[in-house]
Formats: structure tokens, sequence, C-alpha cells
């Protein structure tokens, strides 16, 4: 299962919420209590899906159905974002793995980012609640680049921040969105399917390199082939 450079991994891109930590569902509860403190109706389940994964100022405007300033945006996003903070405060844990896969790639040295569609705030938080605030400190918002996902731009500066080219690049994702703008950056694409089942990347048109439900699954299997042999008989503990 070669990169798309040929060559070896050169870097590796995360997202965050719902990739690093299993936490939509604390989200999908932070965007309920919202639609019932404003009466919003429920999204069909085609939008929602499409949704994932994409920056407030695209979710906003299609939960109320009309245009928005970038106040009410703001405003409605830092009440919206406050509520997944207070919710999951203390509840957030790393997905099965992630802490073997980031040794082996310190071990590699493979440099790391996210590219994330979060906001500031939330990023620290969610980063500071699993312990990986000092590991993970190459970090690239969508509010940081001209277009969010499902575009490539945020995955391109992810790659430019650790100095890497795009196409030696792995990316994990666990939303449609992300994997097509993953794609578009020339990377090679995990699908980690925490709340997607892998049926909805093929709904999408999307065909990702590799799919997993965490970390685990995907360094007993494809991780070894993709990463390749540690150097000088090195071993990452489990």
């Amino acid at each position: 299962m070669p990169l798309a450079s040929g060559g070896p991994v050169r870097g590796v891109v995360f997202d965050l919420d719902g990739t690093l930590v299993d936490n939509m569902a604390l989200h999908e509860r932070a965007f309920a209590v919202f639609g019932e403190r404003h009466r919003l109706p429920a999204l069909d389940p085609e939008t929602e899906v499409r949704l994932r994964g994409t920056r407030n100022t695209d979710i906003f405007p299609a939960l109320f159905r009309r245009e928005l300033t970038k106040d009410e945006i703001r405003t409605y996003s830092d009440e919206k974002e406050a509520l997944y903070r207070e919710l999951s405060k203390g509840c957030l844990v790393a997905l099965a793995g992630l802490d073997r896969l980031l040794r082996r790639l310190e071990a590699q040295k493979i440099p790391v980012a996210i590219a994330t569609s979060g906001p500031a705030a939330n990023v620290e938080h969610t980063l500071r609640e699993i312990g990986l605030t000092s590991s993970l400190t190459s970090i690239v918002r969508g509010d940081q680049v001209a277009r969010g996902k499902p575009h490539p731009d945020i995955f391109l500066a992810a790659a430019a921040r650790i100095g890497a080219d795009p196409r030696g690049c792995l990316a994990f994702e666990d939303t449609p969105s992300g994997v097509r703008g993953a794609q578009a950056a020339g990377m090679t694409t995990v699908a980690i399917t925490t709340c997607l089942a892998p049926e909805a990347f093929t709904a999408a048109g999307l065909h990702p390199e590799v799919l997993a439900r965490d970390y685990d699954e995907f360094l007993s299997g494809p991780g070894e082939r993709l990463l390749g042999p540690l150097p000088g008989g090195t071993e990452v503990a489990r």
C-alpha cells in the first residue's frame, strides 16, 4: 500500500474531534441543547453527515436555514462550544492505541500535526483533557485557512507546518469532508470509524485507503506496512 509519493511516510496529520478522541456524541448533545434553546428543527441525516468536520461558519447558517452575520456566527459558536466544553469536562479519553502510535512516530522521527475545524478554545480543552497538550503542538485550525474542509487548504497548511510533502503524509480523519480534503491534498487517508460506518464514506463517493476502528486496529494491520520497520530493532510497548 504505497503512499502517493511512492516513498516512506514523511508526516502524519490528525483531525481532532472523532479522530484523536471519540467525542462526537458530546458534540451532538451540545448541538441538541443549543437547538432546543433556539427552537431549531433537526437537520436531515444527509445534511448532518455532509456538515460533519466542517467549520462553524458552514454549520450555523445550515442550522438556522438563513444567512448569518459574522457576529451572529461568533455568538452562536461561542454558546454551543461552551456547552461542549462543559459536557465533556472530565469525560474525554484518547482513542485506543493513540499513545502507542505517537510513541512509534516519535521513534521513527515522523513529524505530526493536527488539522482541525474546531475553535482554539476547544482544541486547548480537548488536548488538555486527554493529556496531549505538550505532545501535539503543531496545530492548524479551520479559521486559519481560506477554505475549510472538504477543501485541501488545512491539510496543505499542516504539511507545510511540519515540513513534509503532502504526498508523503498519512491523514487520519473520521468524516467524509475530512477524507475528501486530505485526498485532495494528495495524502493517503485513514478513516477512523468512531462515529460513521464505512458505508458512509462509500455513499459519499470516497474510498479511504484504510479503514480502522481505532489506532490499535490500524497498528495491528495496515499500520505495520505503511510505517515500515522501527529503527535499530526498537520496540514500542503496548
